[in-house]
């Protein structure tokens, strides 16, 4: 039996898609939220087109006997934010598993839907699940996500470059305050180049970023998706990778019974994702009061992964 607890129903995620499509915008939830879109995303990976999901697994799978070792030994907790469908996860857990580690497995995600193939690749494999639906951009959700006296020693995670998809400053904060002096935290991002661009321009990845749009009833022949980099003045080597829907007509955007009106010109601002220097994604992890006790980086150079715990400020 696959155990899911809520504390994001559909009722708000449907209020929250229409006031997000209201304000020219799509969160980053709703590319996971629609039926069409699990199934794009799910594709998307298993392609091997999207190279930050080749990146990330592939690290995990070379460094997980290592990153087990750094563990505390008897019962571990892992929680995994931003979970997806959790096959990279269940790599670790494997892992921590066959270092003796008595695990319990709780990931974190908005799409029921993923929630649901997390914690049932997860049983399969043997290991307890309780998944959460949660917004992990909600300060109150991540509140209600920590620790209390009965929580064993945690492995928090955060992959897949999804600390990028916030923004990156809060959230590593916000992961430091979810950390007590046990646990430790596991991030990776990816790392920018002249091509990062090109990375993502591609049949596959524009079938997923489609898919939210398609499932309110809009397609190609209604205008443009286009993705650039621009420069965030906060930090040097901070870069996000933003993406928009610039219709080329008037169109009509349909959510169950309620029409929205979009207007040719206008702009339908899209999820984003941050990329870094390798400098800079570190430094972000020690400005927020992290301190990094092991890193490794993907063949090609190009994603970087860090294990951490809470240090002092």
């Amino acid at each position: 039996m696959i155990q899911i607890a809520s504390l994001l129903t559909e009722q708000a995620l449907a209020d929250e898609f229409v006031n997000s499509l209201a304000a020219r915008r799509l969160d980053e939830k709703f590319f996971y939220w629609f039926p069409l879109s699990v199934r794009a995303w799910l594709a998307l990976c298993s392609d091997g087109a999207y190279r930050n999901f080749v990146r990330s697994r592939s690290l995990i799978a070379q460094s997980r006997a290592e990153l087990a070792g750094q563990t505390p030994a008897g019962e571990i907790e892992v929680l995994s934010l931003g979970a997806g469908q959790g096959d990279k996860d269940v790599l670790l857990l494997e892992a921590l598993r066959g270092h003796g580690r008595s695990v319990r497995y709780v990931p974190v995600d908005a799409s029921q839907g993923l929630l649901e193939i997390a914690c049932q690749s997860a049983g399969d494999a043997g290991f307890p699940a309780q998944g959460i639906k949660a917004d992990v951009s909600r300060a109150d959700h991540l509140r209600a996500l920590a620790a209390d006296s009965r929580t064993p020693p945690r492995l928090v995670m955060m992959l897949g470059n999804t600390l990028g998809a916030f923004d990156p400053l809060a959230m590593a904060r916000a992961l430091r305050e979810l950390l007590r002096p046990a646990d430790l935290l596991l991030v990776d991002g990816e790392v920018y180049a002249g091509d990062t661009v090109a990375g993502y321009d591609n049949l596959l990845n524009r079938r997923f970023a489609w898919a939210p749009l398609h499932s309110v009833g809009i397609d190609e022949a209604d205008g443009e998706l286009r993705f650039e980099v621009r420069d965030d003045p906060r930090l040097p080597g901070l870069y996000p990778l933003a993406k928009y829907f610039a219709p080329s007509r008037d169109v009509v955007a349909r959510v169950g019974g309620e029409t929205l009106a979009l207007a040719a010109g206008e702009r339908v601002e899209m999820n984003h994702s941050y990329k870094y220097s390798a400098d800079t994604f570190t430094r972000i992890l020690a400005d927020a009061g992290l301190k990094v006790r092991w890193r490794g980086t993907s063949d090609d150079g190009r994603f970087l992964m860090v294990l951490a715990e809470r240090g002092l400020r």
